[in-house]
């Protein structure tokens, strides 16, 4: 399942996986992904669907997975 293009901020928890490497990838898109907490392809996190998470995601929305946690 694909990240859909927009997230919009909501009280969801999200689970946020990489699901590609960031080599060769812009610095800000490396940063970002650090930011959010993911190390390496296949780590999840879990994170408030806040506005800063959205932004986040929506800025590396081709290099993770997002799905609503249970």
């Amino acid at each position: 399942m694909a990240t859909p293009k927009r997230l919009v901020a909501s009280s969801a928890k999200l689970e946020i996986t990489q699901i590609k490497s960031v080599i060769g990838g812009k610095q800000n898109q490396r940063n970002t992904l650090r930011s959010l907490g993911l190390k390496r392809i296949g780590h999840t996190v879990v994170r408030n669907a806040d506005d800063v998470t959205v932004g986040m995601v929506n800025t590396v929305p081709h290099l993770v997975k997002v799905e609503e946690a249970k």
